[in-house]
C-alpha cells in the first residue's frame, strides 16, 4: 500500500485513546490534552491534536433522534412498515389491483354493452 493511501486512510480512523505511557483512563478535557502531549511527545502536535481533541469533544452523544417521516410514501412506511409492521399493505396491493382490474375491464368491455344486451 502506497504512503499516499495510508495517509488518506489514516484520516479517516480515528486516532487512538490507548499508549503504552497511559496508566489510567482520562475524562476530562486538560486530561486528554495532556494525555496526548505525553503520549506523543512533542509541542509540535500539540496544536494539531488540541485541534483533534476540540473536534471529538463537539460530537453529539447518545442515540440520534428519530426522524419525521416526510412525504406520503415515507408516512406510509413509517406507519405500516415502521416499528409496529403489519399485513395492511398486502390488502392494500390487493385492493388496487381489483380496481385497476375492473377499470381496465369496465373501458375495454363492459361499457360497450352499458345499454344493450348481449
Amino acid at each position: 500500500m502506497s504512503f499516499i493511501t495510508r495517509r488518506g486512510l489514516s484520516t479517516l480512523i480515528p486516532p487512538k485513546v490507548a499508549s503504552p505511557n497511559a496508566t489510567e483512563l482520562v475524562e476530562t478535557y486538560d486530561n486528554i490534552l495532556t494525555f496526548w502531549l505525553q503520549a506523543i511527545g512533542g509541542a509540535q502536535d500539540a496544536a494539531r491534536m488540541q485541534r483533534v481533541v476540540s473536534f471529538y469533544e463537539k460530537l453529539p452523544r447518545g442515540p440520534a433522534p428519530d426522524v419525521k417521516p416526510k412525504g406520503l410514501f415515507g408516512r406510509y412506511q413509517a406507519r405500516y412498515f415502521g416499528k409496529n409492521p403489519s399485513a395492511a399493505p398486502i390488502v392494500h396491493v390487493i385492493g388496487a389491483l381489483l380496481l385497476l382490474g375492473y377499470a381496465n375491464n369496465y373501458y375495454f368491455h363492459l361499457r360497450h354493452h352499458k345499454n344493450n344486451a348481449h
